[in-house]
């Protein structure tokens, strides 16, 4: 993959899908983008849960601070997620509707707490109909409602760097 032509666009709480979107950095270049949104998000991992689950239940879209000028500068898009309630962030979806991924591959990849991406994949396929949507790559990291926050790191990072490298050849 031309890693001029990489963009690698992330949303993180606790700093596992930060772990994996450096993780690819580091294989493939490009360029490396956090989802920011306008307004602080709360601290406490219960009122996350349930401001973004109240946002989900109402189809409220957060405002975000990270916006992409171009996205037709790129030809490969990874975009990484966590899993929140078996689906994908407010801010995530905010940022999928607010762009054209017309003729882009994405690759999505996805870190969770146990339970698996959840809708996460499927849903940026619906949101990113015009896109070619790759296989995607998911990976258990924290598990917040355990007090176990950033696990993607030492030994495991090296675990899930090796996984990646799977993912990646078979493109």
């Amino acid at each position: 993959m031309n890693n001029n032509k990489n963009l690698i666009v992330y949303y993180s709480r606790t700093g596992n899908t930060e772990a994996v979107a450096n993780l690819i950095h580091d294989k493939l270049g490009g360029y490396a983008i956090r989802i920011e949104t306008s307004e602080t998000r709360p601290a406490n991992y219960r009122q996350e849960v349930q401001q973004n689950q109240m946002e989900q239940e109402n189809g409220i879209l957060p405002g975000l601070n990270t916006q992409i000028s171009s996205l037709k500068n790129y030809k490969n898009v990874f975009i990484g997620t966590p899993t929140w309630n078996m689906a994908l962030p407010q801010a995530v979806v905010s940022f999928l509707t607010s762009n054209d991924f017309t003729g882009l591959n994405i690759f999505p990849f996805n870190t969770n707490g146990g339970y698996g991406q959840g809708t996460t994949f499927d849903q940026i396929k619906t949101l990113a109909p015009d896109a070619h949507i790759n296989d995607g790559f998911s990976v258990k990291g924290g598990e917040e409602s355990k007090g176990r926050l950033l696990n993607i790191k030492d030994d495991r990072k090296l675990e899930v760097s090796q996984l990646l490298d799977d993912w990646l050849n078979g493109f």
